[in-house]
This record gives C-alpha cells, sequence and structure tokens, in this order.
C-alpha cells in the first residue's frame, strides 16, 4: 500500500463496512487523477504552516487549484448569508483593497459575506481560497458553482479535508471553520448576527492566536451584533482596509522575504482612474458597456436581458459575472440584477 493510499485509509470513518472505505478510497484516488488535484498530508513540505501550527490540524487537505496559494499570506473575511447591501460592498471593497496589498482572501465560499469577499479579491486579479464542509465533489452552495470555477480559473484554490463523496452535513461546518482561521494571519468579520459560525470562526481564531477584526455598524442592525460583541470581548475594531493592514504589518514582514535592493526607485502602481467605478480599473469591452448600459438601475434577470439585446444566455450569464466582479451589477436573491451606484473606496 503505497502512502497516499494509506493516508486516504485513515480519512475515512472508523467503523464504515470494508466495501464502503474500499470504493471511498476508489472515488477519492479518482478524483486526485485530474488536472490541478492535491493531497497535501500534514507531514508534505507544501503543507499550510500556519495551519500545521493550530490544535488537531487536519491531517490531510484535498486541494483543487493552485495547493501553492495556500502558502501566501491570508486573511480570511467572513459573515452573515444575508447581509445588508452596504456589508455586502464592504466585503467586496475590503477584500480588493487588501488583495492588492498582497493578502490572499480566504473565505468559505458561501452566500453573503464569503461571496463577496471571494468576488473582491477576483475583481483585484488577487488569489482568493476557498474552504469547503463537504467533499470537494460535493460543491456547496450549488449558486456559487461560477465563483468556484471563476476561483480555479484565477489561480486560487477550492480546499476541503473531508474525502471526495462526503456530503456537506451542518456539522461539518464548524471543522470547516477552524481551518479557515487557521490558515490566515487574521479574521475580519463583516456582518455578523449573534448567533453565526462567523463568530465561531472569529472564536478560533483568537484562541489560535490569530488576530480578530471587526466592522462596526448600526446598533439597529441585527447583523451589527455579532460584530459588536467581538468588540467588546477584544476585536479590533477597524473602518478601513488599511486598519487591518497597520496591525498586521509586523506579522506580515515576518511571513515574506526580504526583497533585494533595486538599483532604481520602485515604478508607482497606476492609479485608478477617477471616472472608473471598475474595482480593478480594467476599462470593459465593448459588449459588456453594451450589456452594463442595458442592465440599468431597475432589477432585470438573464431572460430579460437575453431578449433585450438578443444575445445567448450563457454571453449575457458569463459578462454578468464579470460585471460583477468589478462591482458594477450587483444580483440579488433570485437571479435579478441591477447596477450598483458608484461608491467609494474601503
Amino acid at each position: 500500500m503505497d502512502t497516499r493510499e494509506h493516508t486516504l485509509r485513515r480519512l475515512r470513518p472508523a467503523g464504515l463496512p470494508t466495501a464502503e472505505v474500499e470504493a471511498g478510497i476508489a472515488a477519492d484516488l479518482r478524483w486526485l487523477d485530474g488536472a490541478q488535484r492535491t493531497l497535501l498530508t500534514l507531514d508534505s513540505p507544501d503543507y499550510p504552516s500556519l495551519l500545521g501550527r493550530i490544535d488537531s490540524p487536519p491531517p490531510a487537505l484535498f486541494v483543487e487549484g493552485a495547493a501553492a496559494a495556500l502558502a501566501l499570506p491570508q486573511l480570511a473575511i467572513v459573515g452573515s448569508r444575508s447581509p445588508t447591501a452596504i456589508g455586502r460592498e464592504t466585503a467586496t471593497r475590503f477584500a480588493a483593497h487588501l488583495s492588492r496589498s498582497g493578502l490572499a482572501i480566504t473565505s468559505g465560499l458561501a452566500l453573503g459575506i464569503d461571496a463577496a469577499a471571494h468576488r473582491g479579491a477576483l475583481a483585484a486579479h488577487g488569489p482568493t481560497i476557498a474552504v469547503l464542509g463537504g467533499g470537494l465533489d460535493r460543491l456547496y452552495p450549488v449558486e456559487n458553482a461560477s465563483l468556484a470555477a471563476a476561483i480555479l480559473a484565477a489561480g486560487g484554490a477550492v480546499v476541503s479535508e473531508f474525502p471526495i463523496g462526503t456530503p456537506p452535513l451542518p456539522s461539518h461546518f464548524p471543522r470547516r471553520n477552524r481551518i479557515i482561521a487557521g490558515l490566515a494571519v487574521g479574521t475580519l468579520v463583516v456582518e455578523a448576527a449573534l448567533r453565526s459560525g462567523s463568530l465561531i470562526t472569529a472564536r478560533l481564531a483568537a484562541e489560535q492566536g490569530r488576530e480578530v477584526f471587526a466592522i462596526p455598524g448600526s446598533i439597529h442592525s441585527p447583523t451589527a451584533r455579532g460584530c459588536h460583541r467581538l468588540i467588546r470581548d477584544g476585536a479590533k475594531l477597524v473602518e478601513t482596509a488599511d486598519d487591518v493592514l497597520a496591525e498586521l504589518a509586523h506579522l506580515l514582514a515576518t511571513l515574506r522575504p526580504p526583497q533585494p535592493p533595486s538599483a532604481s526607485p520602485p515604478t508607482a502602481r497606476p492609479t485608478q482612474p477617477p471616472e472608473s467605478n471598475c474595482l480593478s480599473g480594467t476599462p470593459l469591452d465593448k459588449d459588456q458597456e453594451i450589456l452594463l448600459d442595458a442592465v440599468g438601475f431597475e432589477p432585470a434577470t438573464v431572460d430579460t436581458l437575453t431578449a433585450r439585446l438578443g444575445w445567448k444566455a450563457s454571453a449575457v450569464a458569463s459578462m454578468l459575472l464579470i460585471l460583477e466582479l468589478e462591482g458594477l451589477v450587483e444580483q440579488q436573491p433570485g437571479g435579478i440584477f441591477s447596477r450598483r451606484l458608484a461608491g467609494k473606496g474601503p
């Protein structure tokens, strides 16, 4: 028996019938034969070092995408699955700013704040890591399948400690949350109710000796109460993304290798044109501009836009994802899209 098969056998729950165990291992091996799929064991030199320092680190990680992204300095951004529009935009813009500053953004691919954080990193052309609460063949939630594909295409990774075929059971998500917290130098909570999985992630981060940040909100908003409790319990109150970077500067200096001296002064990063509302600053092409004009500020579905423009639904859906990543349109429940009003940076 080779080392990989021995590890896979250990990941299967004790007490399963032998035939079920063998079938599960065979499924794992078939999955691992696919492109950009890796099993990182705890004793592997590529296993994420910060995660290896937590109590009871996962013995192995199933990784799809760029496994090297797990070695990058990461910030976890988590929050409500039913955020306010302001909370969703805050998560997107914080993630974009922090991504441009050199942090990989880690979250759980959930609806709401998690998805907004992933999209912000993608809009800034930075890597983002999604940690799942089930097997990587059981993507959850299915509504974020296109987001997971975008994460992989952009050089990020989707990760789980659960073997292939494991369903995303509720009991798995606290375990998933410890990995999110364990991979990152700190955890930022954007919006959260008092009874929230995000508070579990923040608590685990604190127990692991990592930084915890929280964004305050209205005293009248249920989605702000979890953040206010975290702040009372010692989390750092942040109002801008630069507040996070200032707190993490000493940690990031130890994680990044020193840069060699340069003979010429560094070139300044190009600034985003004032007239552009794109998070990445990349100009839209002609078709994207036409679609953005067609969306308008009144909610519209993909079918409505397809009929309005006479384009294929697949082309409209693909371009809508790009416009959403750029912060120009917003998707509401039920697959309804509308334009975003121009907003300020994080």
